[in-house]
C-alpha cells in the first residue's frame, strides 16, 4: 500500500473520530441563539449557561450517583463472580458467562423495556431505584469481564501459598488476590462509571417526570429549546470522559484490562 493510501485513510479516520467531537465544541460556543454549525461567531455563554440550568444540575446529581454507586454494586457483585468462574470448575460455566454477558449482547431498549413491565409496574418500586438496578445490571458485565482479565494474569500459585502458610481461603482472596488485581478494579470501576453516566436507551424507558438521568434530560431539553447550550453541555461532558480515560491509561495502564 502506497504512503498516500496509509495518510488517505489514516486521515479520514481521524476525521470520522475527532470531526464530531470539534463540531460540538464550535457548536457549544457559537454566539447566536440557536444551535448551528458554523457558529454564529464566538461565545463562552452558553458554557457558562450550562451550570445555571435546575434541571442539569438535577440530573447530573443522578447521573453521578448511579454512576458511582451502581458500579460499586456491580463490583461487588462481579468481582466474586468473575473470581469463582476462573477459580473453580463450574458446571454450566459458559452459559453463566453468556448470562453474565447478555445487558450488552441485547440491546438496552429491550433491557428497559423488560425491567420496566415485568420488574418497575408489578413490584411498584420508585424510579429511581428502577433506575438504580437497571445501571447497576448494564455494568455487571464490565465488572466481571475486566476483573477475570486480572486474574487471568495473577499466578495461582501464588493464592495456594497463603493457603498452605495458614490463610483460610477468604483470608487468601482478601490478603493476596484482591491487592493483586487492584489495578484492574479500578479500571473496571472507571470503565463501568463512564458506561452508565452515559447509559441512553433503558434510561429511556425508566425516566419519569424530575427523574431523570442527564442524556435523558438533555434530550427533552432539546424537545423544548434548541440553543447551543446542550452542545456545550455535550462537549463539557465528552471532556470528562476523555479526562477520566486519560487518567486511567496513564495511572492504570487501562487498555491492558479492556
Amino acid at each position: 500500500m502506497s504512503r498516500l493510501a496509509i495518510w488517505t485513510i489514516l486521515g479520514l479516520t481521524l476525521t470520522f473520530l475527532i470531526g464530531p467531537f470539534l463540531i460540538v465544541i464550535l457548536a457549544g460556543a457559537s454566539a447566536g441563539e440557536a444551535l448551528a454549525f458554523p457558529p454564529q461567531g464566538l461565545s463562552l455563554k452558553w458554557y457558562a449557561k450550562v451550570f445555571t440550568v435546575e434541571s442539569f444540575r438535577a440530573s447530573f446529581a443522578l447521573s453521578m450517583f448511579l454512576a458511582v454507586f451502581g458500579t460499586t454494586a456491580a463490583l461487588l457483585l462481579g468481582i466474586p463472580a468473575a473470581y469463582a468462574l476462573h477459580r473453580y470448575d463450574l458446571p454450566g460455566a459458559e452459559a453463566i458467562r453468556t448470562i453474565v454477558a447478555a445487558p450488552i449482547i441485547v440491546p438496552g431498549i429491550i433491557v428497559g423495556l423488560a425491567l420496566l413491565r415485568y420488574f418497575v409496574v408489578p413490584l411498584d418500586i420508585t424510579i429511581t431505584m428502577a433506575l438504580f438496578v437497571t445501571h447497576t445490571a448494564l455494568v455487571m458485565p464490565y465488572a466481571v469481564r475486566v476483573v477475570s482479565s486480572s486474574l487471568n494474569n495473577l499466578r495461582a500459585d501464588m493464592e495456594e501459598a497463603a493457603v498452605i502458610l495458614g490463610c483460610t481461603r477468604l483470608q487468601a482472596f482478601t490478603k493476596v488476590v484482591l491487592p493483586n488485581i487492584r489495578g484492574g478494579i479500578l479500571a473496571a470501576f472507571i470503565l463501568g462509571f463512564v458506561a452508565s453516566f452515559n447509559e441512553v436507551p433503558a434510561s429511556l424507558f425508566l425516566s419519569g417526570p424530575g427523574v431523570r438521568t442527564l442524556p435523558i434530560d438533555m434530550l427533552s431539553y432539546m424537545e423544548i429549546t434548541f440553543d447551543p447550550s446542550v452542545a456545550a453541555l455535550s462537549a463539557l461532558l465528552a471532556f470528562m470522559s476523555v479526562a477520566i480515560v486519560f487518567i486511567a491509561e496513564r495511572l492504570l495502564g487501562f487498555s491492558r484490562y479492556v
